[in-house]
């Protein structure tokens, strides 16, 4: 009866000491990112959300420019959609932000304009899952709630030798990292220490090459880095061909923008799963463009996709005869382009094109539609 009694201790003396070495190592080398400065639950709410599936150097100057025009769930919840949207623009997996904005008109509705507290309930919101309610809840309130992302998913895995080919697979592996890092999690800065297995994973436990001697928790880890994955499912290639259609302005607003012109864009119907409501350049008819009239070429990944995409400089006449009608097309100023909730594929040929002008983000219209200023 004595032995349990003392692994018991031993794996709690352990996990104290992971605890310390871990968040001593954290305060020393978190990077500064801005949305460590704040304990509003909103607007790590908005971090979180920002930071699933899109890399943190570019959420940092997107989540800066989101609070600026949404400073508050009112603000946000108040917004039209194409607004959020166009705010979102480049930053991928839009249905994030639909769900971000409608999650917040449902705290203005049924909870008063305040969050809820715990992770339970936070659970309750659209669009706010296990990982996500646990993240604010331990930052924002300190509860001890456990956050596992992929690379916190990573660090136990390695530092306990979970290991997919080891019998333990599926749902079963995904239970057991999740009943470790419940454990795990400092009952006295959860929110802390959750960040540190997090930065831990982001920084020093790499996929590929762990800078395992940098890393506090290397004399209690099993693998040392050498720890065994499935492999990851192949990308997908394909090739696709937009037009690039621009014109004289029509009816220019203004004599100061008498010399606007005009690019021709296409809203994706409503009813797609994938980017639904978002403006693209028209698709070419044919995906293979001669040689000599390709503009440029892109490649623009979605997902589990890569695009190779071909964009054809298109004349007004020829647009019908060589392209295919997806949803509403109309043809816009560009210097209103630059506030709409375009793809990031269409932002992106744009940009190259040097047909967007330098607008700021935050400088997008209140409503959408109207003349940006």
């Amino acid at each position: 009866m004595a032995k349990p009694r003392v692994r018991a201790e031993r794996e709690t003396l352990k996990m104290t000491r992971q605890r310390r070495r871990l968040l001593a190592w954290y305060d020393e080398n978190r990077r500064n990112l801005p949305w460590r400065e704040s304990r509003d639950p909103y607007a790590i709410w908005v971090s979180e959300i920002m930071l699933q599936q899109t890399r943190v150097a570019v959420v940092v100057e997107r989540y800066k420019e989101f609070l600026a025009r949404f400073p508050s769930i009112a603000s946000l919840a108040a917004a039209p959609e194409q607004d959020v949207l166009a705010l979102w623009s480049g930053l991928g997996y839009y249905r994030r932000a639909r769900m971000l904005r409608k999650a917040a008109q449902f705290v203005v509705e049924r909870c008063g304009g305040v969050m809820p507290a715990t992770a339970e309930a936070l659970q309750q919101l659209p669009g706010i899952g296990v990982y996500t309610a646990a993240a604010i809840a331990s930052i924002a309130h300190n509860e001890r709630a456990a956050v596992v992302d992929g690379n916190v998913e990573r660090v136990l895995c390695r530092t306990e030798g979970l290991q997919a080919d080891n019998g333990v697979r599926g749902a079963a592996l995904k239970r057991a990292i999740w009943n470790l890092a419940g454990q795990l999690v400092d009952p006295r800065r959860p929110g802390d220490f959750n960040q540190a297995l997090m930065e831990l994973g982001a920084t020093i436990c790499l996929p590929r090459n762990p800078q395992c001697l940098a890393c506090p928790l290397i004399k209690d880890c099993i693998t040392r880095g050498e720890h065994k994955r499935l492999p990851r499912a192949p990308m997908l290639s394909r090739e696709v061909a937009h037009a690039l259609a621009v014109r004289a302005a029509s009816r220019p607003a203004s004599a100061e923008r008498a010399g606007d012109r005009e690019v021709l864009l296409e809203q994706r119907p409503a009813t797609l799963s994938v980017m639904p409501g978002l403006w693209e350049l028209p698709s070419l008819r044919e995906a293979a463009v001669p040689e000599n009239e390709v503009r440029m070429t892109v490649r623009h990944a979605i997902m589990q996709v890569n695009y190779y995409v071909r964009i054809r400089t298109v004349f007004e006449d020829d647009v019908d005869a060589l392209t295919v009608a997806g949803g509403e097309r109309r043809w816009v100023p560009l210097g209103e382009a630059a506030g709409m909730a375009l793809t990031g594929l269409a932002r992106k040929v744009l940009t190259r094109a040097h047909l967007l002008p330098s607008v700021p983000l935050d400088a997008i219209a209140v409503r959408y539609g109207a003349d940006v200023v």
